[in-house]
């Protein structure tokens, strides 16, 4: 019984390995099948056609881009001198335009104004008592030469006259102080300028030290803009800087001085650009701006012919089989359809002109015709904008 048992095992494992071979060779015929399909429509898969051409010479203007905030180019500070007085005028708002001497408050002068007068008293009674002593000492040297008077009498009416001036030297030492708080009693401009800030109100008893407003010296305002420390060494002061504010509206400056160190976080030097007091900027605003450096011979290419994929940029070259090659490349100043290439390519490469979007490294291609030379003349004065110091990244 044992026996008929294992034979009958022995006999369903043996179908069992039978039918599974079978269903392995199916599926590898299958499969090679498939790749057989796949390697037939990838050798019929169209080749795409391109235009291609090489690095072109043109004449571009060259400029540095920037980047900051426009400041006040110097901004005063306008507080009070008078110590416990009550503010009783504030004649200036935010905004409004102030000669130098001008008053811009007025502090209540009531009691400085009494205390002026007790001090101006007390000087007179000095002048009076340093009067009689000067005449008590004269009469005294006088009756000295008579024998009349002992010299240590004389002696005591001239120590009087001397005491007498001191106290007139005092009196008129508080008097002056006196002065001077009832002048400090009105706030004047320092400069000609603008009022950028008010914190005066009507009432407040202030101290000493306090601000009342702050003053835009001559109305000037700066451009503080940060360059990329490689650029630094191109600007120079007098150079004309191009601003966009960040309401579109242009205006134009000039370079004032360069900073002599460079921020060790960001690595950008801070350049300062004087900026016309009557023109649409504000201080605190955020604008960028070019510098103007010239005329330049680059080797350049079509605008697109350059992809920009993940901060980089890359060019699609034709290389063996007339299959593409993706190349990453280091760009320089635009003009007008034109992008400057410092680095990446050879000067003879042939580069894809358009369409490189749809491009993948090692794609077939058919070459049509090469776009003729550029003008340098004709690219230069198409030129609109142009910037170098964007950071731009180059090829490993």
């Amino acid at each position: 019984m044992k026996r008929k048992t294992r034979h009958a095992l022995l006999i369903v494992v043996t179908t069992l390995c039978s039918i599974m071979g079978v269903m392995t060779a199916l599926a590898i015929g299958s499969a090679g099948e498939t790749l057989d399909s796949a390697k037939v429509q990838t050798s019929s898969r169209p080749a795409l056609t391109v235009t291609v051409t090489t690095l072109q010479p043109a004449m571009l203007p060259i400029r540095v881009r920037a980047h900051g905030n426009i400041m006040a180019w110097q901004e005063a500070s306008i507080g009070t001198e008078a110590d416990g007085l009550r503010l009783a005028e504030v004649n200036v708002n935010v905004g409004d335009l102030v000669r130098r001497g001008q008053v811009l408050a007025v502090f209540a002068s009531d009691t400085v104004a009494a205390e002026l007068a007790q001090s101006r008293a007390a000087s007179a009674e000095a002048r009076a008592t340093l009067a009689e002593a000067a005449a008590n000492a004269r009469r005294a040297r006088a009756l000295q030469d008579g024998g009349a008077l002992s010299a240590q009498q004389v002696q005591q009416y001239v120590t009087a006259e001397r005491r007498a001036q001191a106290r007139l030297n005092a009196s008129r030492a508080v008097e002056r102080v006196q002065r001077l708080r009832l002048a400090q009693t009105r706030v004047l401009a320092p400069d000609d300028g603008v009022i950028s800030a008010r914190s005066a109100t009507v009432g407040a008893v202030l101290p000493a030290g306090e601000e009342l407003f702050r003053l835009i010296r001559n109305a000037r305002l700066e451009w503080r803009a940060e360059v990329a420390a490689a650029e630094l060494v191109k600007l120079k002061p007098g150079q004309l800087a191009r601003v966009t504010l960040a309401s579109g509206a242009p205006v134009e400056g000039t370079l004032r001085q360069v900073a002599p160190i460079v921020d060790m976080q960001t690595r950008n030097g801070l350049v300062f650009v004087d900026l016309p007091a009557d023109g649409a900027a504000r201080a605190g605003m955020f604008a960028q701006g070019d510098f103007e450096l010239g005329v330049a011979r680059l080797l350049t290419l079509p605008q697109s012919a350059v992809l920009q994929r993940d901060g980089f940029s890359y060019v699609w070259q034709v290389g063996a089989a007339s299959r593409v090659i993706q190349k990453r490349v280091t760009v320089g100043p635009r003009a007008g359809e034109r992008i400057a290439i410092s680095g990446g390519i050879d000067a003879t490469a042939q580069v894809v002109v358009a369409g490189v979007g749809f491009l993948s490294d090692g794609d077939q291609v058919r070459v049509v015709q090469e776009p003729p030379a550029v003008d340098p003349a004709r690219a230069a004065s198409a030129s609109g904008s142009v910037v170098v110091s964007e950071a731009s990244r180059s090829a490993p």
